[in-house]
């Protein structure tokens, strides 16, 4: 339960932090630092259950019990050193922003922030791959978020960041499908004791591709390296904790999770070797050349990341050590680092070396801070830093392969060690050392050390490098169940800040003294600074790709984007026929007809239908079509009553029914007549439509009768009562057996209905006036509105109760008779259409319920209809109970009926939209955002007289245009 209390408590935090912000603003932060304190504490107590004798703490809820995917958690020594770090350094960066941030709210960043560490914790306990690739996309979707907060400059950043990482997502899509169809189980631990999956060399080879894009685009290996920098524009509490303990964490835990399955694999060596050193090599001197203290620390990431990345892909115990060692350390100064970047800019203003310098007296604290961890970073003793590095060393002398390829990767190494030690004594000195290059009476001139409760948390973290330097052998029990979980194979490591001297102590000597001579000859890094030693930047070729796939997606979208309906319906059309006829060619061998049919009634209706749709064709009235077309809805409609689809039948009378009032309201915007086209083009699609009519109709009377009941219909019919206890098998289906499909199709009509509101209130559609029409001056009751609809508004009086009270009826019986939320929905709507067409104005016609807060209300009860599903172990899946009734007998209560709420709100939320949005008139230009028309023209004669009669909500309004 543990494992599932810290997920919990991590959510109900996320969904605290809109109130805590509300009332606290930046201080939320405190409350927040609190919680995660606390679950670093509860963390830290499972350590002796955890690290030791390759015991895991594990948690098992089914989730998704008929694909096989449940709520497995886990924690073993690696999941149990990432879930530290979330915690631990979150505590540290949430007590920061309550001072880096200036008083009043900041609602979004500590929702987000909040959100990612569940998103963190969730990735690094999943014990499923298909719950790892969820919490793996979340992060994706909060980086993306927590940068974009910082404003529209960030923008741009976010979206590049995004489509980087999403892609690593897809690529770990598709090794989590290739995984689970291979070894038939979603469980990881599973997988990786599975050797099965692994004796196939051109599989496993493509699932390590795939994994390692995933790890290459998440923790900003080359040649995606470029986001990490790029990202610099979100606020620096949240570089500081989405790249030291977070966001490019998250590729690190994925690669050494999957090293037991990897770690042999000569394509997995290579590559992660390769890349990672590269990576190293290239943003170190990078972050030499930086003149701005935030990129000089991302890009020093970037190199440290990539160190982390080889030491991974050797592969060995020992190597995995010195990445769980150099993990805690970089955690540590990195953090640190990043917030040292944010005291000196809200401190002095400014974050460019180029105006900083000699900070150390008017920032004492924050100088030996940055000197602390700038120096673990280095790799200088007695730091952690120096222990993690000398590690990293000691693992790339034993790097497999050729036997000159451990002394190659060594010598990368101790070559990217050397720009390191050069950027950090620059990032030291330039910023807190030497003169002061600002001007006189400046603002970075006169700063001043920072309160307490904003230096602590660098300051913590910076002891931390410090402390567990000292006391290294702390780590032992950790970075040894840490390579048991990573490599399946136990080993006896022992850290200590001196081991004697041998190769990797020479080596690290060796980083610092080239270290100090670069810093000196490139004066501190000055003369590298400002320099394009490289032609091309990753963002640069990012965009241009991104601008190349645009312009070939538009121009491919050119070859098929016509306005014309003709276009898109003729293929479809010739598509049918091509099948029809080769069906007809190769021959059908049809068993007799099943059964008698009423020939007499079927041909009565196709009849009718026929000269319905011909007379459709032919005619020019936009009117007349729609009636005609109309009728040859009501047909159909008709003919399934005939053929005993009630539920069918009765939806299909309910939608012709409010089509046509859509449909009227529609084309008040068009012309009245259709234009005309030329006689060839018409007699080509008379061609297409008769042969493709021929066709379906040949098919409809070929398999009408002519097949058994399927055995789906058969388990419906025969086990719906038992499983869902509805008799409607038509409605348990939609509610019941298909409901994750019916709440995507209630999603898609609630976006739909929230689309016509945005379309038509940002394009001002008003009608098209026919130059024909004739304004009418009022003589008459003809043509007075308020008396004309008098008959209609006396019906709808006791209609529209009725209307609401069956749909309410309908509702009610759904599950086991003719109805259902849809249904109800439709019938509802009518109800609200029939007020609305009685209304004698536009404005006594308007409907005044907030439609989409209707919309939402039912996607949203419908989703939680599903939640409740948890209780026995599924979403969506339905409860039930049996309800004793006062008056004898039970009532069958079930979730699925709270489902159908959701559906019957939704669809009257739609319907309300719709009468509202298209039947009232704005003015051009209109600005008030109500909907309510402007006042008619003086000047402007309009065919009514005003009306004062009240609307729905007790108002009067004015005449109708």
């Amino acid at each position: 339960m543990v494992l599932l209390l810290l997920l919990i408590v991590l959510a109900v935090t996320v969904a605290s932090t809109p109130l805590l912000d509300r009332f606290l603003g930046r201080n939320a932060g405190w409350p927040i630092a609190a919680v995660f304190l606390a679950l670093t504490v509860l963390v830290a107590v499972q350590a002796p259950q955890v690290l030791g004798a390759g015991s895991a703490l594990e948690y098992s809820r089914p989730w998704m019990p008929s694909l096989g995917v449940d709520l497995h958690l886990r924690m073993d020594g690696l999941g149990w050193l990432f879930t530290m770090l979330v915690t631990g350094i979150g505590t540290l960066i949430m007590a920061y922003s309550t001072r880096y941030f200036p008083p009043g709210r900041r609602l979004g960043f500590y929702c987000l922030m909040s959100l990612f560490a569940f998103a963190m914790t969730g990735l690094v306990l999943a014990d499923d791959v298909v719950l790892l690739f969820v919490f793996w996309e979340l992060t994706t979707i909060a980086s993306f978020y927590l940068i974009g907060l910082s404003g529209l400059t960030a923008d741009r950043s976010a979206i590049r960041t995004f489509l980087l990482t999403a892609m690593g997502g897809l690529a770990l899509l598709g090794a989590v499908v290739l995984l689970v169809v291979r070894t038939g189980t979603t469980r990881l631990s599973e997988i990786l004791a599975d050797e099965s999956w692994t004796r196939e060399p051109v599989f496993v080879s493509v699932v390590a591709l795939l994994v390692i894009v995933a790890v290459f685009t998440k923790s900003a290996q080359f040649p995606f390296h470029y986001w990490l920098p790029d990202a610099m524009a979100a606020s620096t509490p949240v570089s500081a904790y989405l790249h030291a303990a977070a966001m490019v964490k998250a590729g690190i835990y994925l690669a050494m999770r999957f090293t037991p399955a990897f770690g042999d694999l000569l394509l997995w060596n290579s590559v992660l070797i390769t890349a990672g050193l590269v990576t190293a090599l290239m943003g170190a001197f990078f972050a030499l050349q930086q003149t701005d203290l935030k990129r000089l620390a991302a890009f020093s990431t970037v190199s440290q990341l990539g160190l982390l990345v080889a030491v991974i892909g050797v592969g060995t115990p020992e190597a995995l050590v010195a990445a769980s060692v150099h993990t805690v350390a970089h955690a540590l100064f990195k953090s640190a680092l990043f917030m040292v970047v944010g005291l000196v800019d809200h401190q002095t203003g400014t974050r460019d070396l180029r105006r900083l310098g000699g900070l150390r007296h008017r920032m004492p604290v924050t100088a030996t801070v940055a000197t602390l961890s700038a120096l673990s970073m280095a790799g200088i003793p007695p730091l952690l830093g120096f222990i993690s590095k000398e590690n990293l060393f000691e693992a790339f002398l034993n790097a497999p392969g050729p036997g000159w390829s451990g002394p190659l990767a060594g010598i990368v190494a101790v070559g990217a060690s050397v720009f390191t030690f050069a950027y950090s004594f620059r990032f030291v000195h330039r910023t807190f050392f030497g003169v002061s290059r600002s001007a006189e009476g400046s603002r970075e001139a006169g700063a001043e050390e920072a309160g307490i409760g904003f230096w602590a948390p660098a300051g913590i973290a910076a002891l931390g490098g410090v402390l567990l330097g000292l006391t290294v052998p702390v780590l032992d029990p950790l970075v040894n169940e840490v390579a048991v979980n990573t490599t399946f194979q136990t080993t006896d490591a022992h850290l200590v800040l001196w081991h004697g001297v041998n190769a990797a102590l020479l080596m690290s000597m060796t980083a610092i003294g080239l270290g100090s001579f670069v810093a000196w000859r490139s004066r501190v890094g000055d003369a590298l600074a400002g320099h394009d030693f490289v032609p091309v930047t990753g963002v640069g070729i990012f965009e241009s790709l991104y601008n190349g796939i645009i312009r070939l997606g538009r121009r491919a979208g050119d070859l098929t984007r016509f306005d014309s309906p003709a276009f898109h319906l003729g293929a479809p059309m010739v598509l049918i026929i091509a099948l029809a006829s080769v069906v007809t060619v190769v021959g059908v061998d049809l068993p007799p007809v099943a059964g008698q049919t009423s020939l007499g009634l079927d041909w009565l209706l196709v009849g009718l239908m026929a000269v319905a749709v011909g007379s459709a064709v032919i005619t020019r009235s936009r009117m007349a079509g729609l009636a005609l077309v109309g009728i040859a809805g009501f047909t159909t409609a008709l003919w399934l009553f005939f053929l005993g689809a009630f539920d069918v039948a009765l939806t299909q009378l309910l939608v012709e029914i409010l089509t046509v009032v859509v449909a009227v309201l529609v084309l008040r915007r068009l012309p009245r007549r259709f234009h005309g086209v030329r006689r060839s083009r018409s007699a080509l699609t008379a061609v297409i439509a008769i042969a493709a009519g021929l066709c379906m109709g040949v098919a409809a009377f070929a398999l009408t009768g002519r097949r058994e009941l399927s055995p789906a219909a058969e388990y419906f019919l025969g086990n719906a009562p038992e499983d869902t206890g509805g008799t409607n098998v038509v409605n348990t289906i939609l509610v019941d057996y298909r409901a994750l499909d019916t709440l995507g199709e209630l999603t898609v009509l609630g976006v739909a209905g929230l689309i016509i509101i945005a379309v038509l209130r940002s394009s001002d559609l008003l009608p098209t006036h026919d130059s024909r029409q004739v304004t009418v001056s009022p003589t008459n009751a003809a043509f007075d509105p308020a008396d004309n609809t008098v008959l209609m508004r006396t019906v709808g009086r006791f209609l529209m109760p009725l209307l609401v009270l069956w749909s309410l009826y309908l509702l009610f019986r759904g599950h086991n008779e003719p109805g259902g939320g849809f249904i109800a929905g439709l019938v509802g709507g009518a109800g609200f259409a029939l007020t609305y067409l009685a209304a004698p104005s536009d404005r006594a016609a308007r409907i005044r319920l907030a439609y989409p807060a209707i919309i939402g209300a039912g996607v949203i009860v419908a989703a939680f209809s599903g939640f409740l599903g948890y209780l026995d172990g599924s979403f969506l899946k339905p409860l039930h109970a049996e309800i004793p009734l006062a008056w004898g007998g039970y009532f069958h209560f079930t979730t699925a009926f709270i489902f159908d709420i959701g559906v019957y709100l939704a669809v009257v939320g739609v319907l309300l939209t719709a009468l509202n949005e298209l039947g009232l008139e704005r003015g051009r230009g209109s600005t008030d955002g109500s909907g309510d028309p402007p006042a008619p023209d003086q000047g402007e004669e309009s065919v009514g007289a005003p009306d004062r009669s009240p609307s729905l909500d007790g108002s009067t309004a004015g005449g109708k245009r």
